[in-house]
C-alpha cells in the first residue's frame, strides 16, 4: 500500500479543522498510521520545502509556517497520493472544487490550511522528515470492505 504525508498548516489547527480534515481522509477509506502535533523549526522547514527555497514568497512561507503548530499525518491506501491531492484540492483555493477541503474552507493560496505530498518519492522523503521515529504498523478489519 501507499503511502503520503499531509499536513493541517498552522491555519487549519487555529481553526479546529484537523478532525474535519482527518475524517475526510478515513471516510474515503485511508488508513490513519502516523499523527503528531508539531511545532516546527526553521531548519525542519527549511528542508521541508527545499525547492521553493529560491521563490520570492519564501520567507512569507516560513513566517507562516512557524506561527504556530502543525498537525502532520500519514495516510495509507491505494492511491492514496493522487487521491489525497484530490480530497485536498488546488493549491489555489479559489480554484478548488465545493466538495474538497481548500474548496469548503479557505480562499487564499498564502492560507490554504494543507499539505499533500505530490509523489510517492516526496511522500518518502517527506514521512522519513516528520517521523524519523517511523510509524505504526497495523492491520485493519475494515480493509476487507474496502479493497478487492
Amino acid at each position: 500500500m501507499e503511502r503520503t504525508y499531509i499536513m493541517v498548516k498552522p491555519d487549519g489547527v487555529e481553526r479546529g479543522l484537523v478532525g474535519e480534515i482527518i475524517k475526510r481522509f478515513e471516510q474515503k477509506g485511508y488508513k490513519l498510521a502516523g499523527l503528531k502535533l508539531v511545532k516546527p523549526t526553521q531548519e525542519l522547514l527549511a528542508e521541508h520545502y527545499r525547492d521553493l527555497a529560491s521563490k520570492p514568497f519564501f520567507p512569507g512561507l516560513m513566517a507562516y509556517m512557524t506561527s504556530g503548530p502543525v498537525v502532520g499525518m500519514v495516510f495509507e491506501g491505494k492511491g492514496v497520493v493522487k487521491t489525497g491531492r484530490v480530497l485536498l484540492g488546488e493549491t489555489n483555493p479559489l480554484a478548488s472544487l465545493p466538495g474538497t477541503i481548500r474548496g469548503d474552507f479557505c480562499v487564499d493560496v498564502g492560507k490554504n490550511l494543507c499539505h499533500g505530498s505530490d509523489s510517492v518519492e516526496s511522500a518518502e522523503r517527506e514521512i522519513a522528515l516528520w517521523f524519523p521515529e517511523g510509524i505504526v504498523e497495523y492491520n485493519r478489519f475494515v480493509d476487507q470492505l474496502i479493497y478487492e
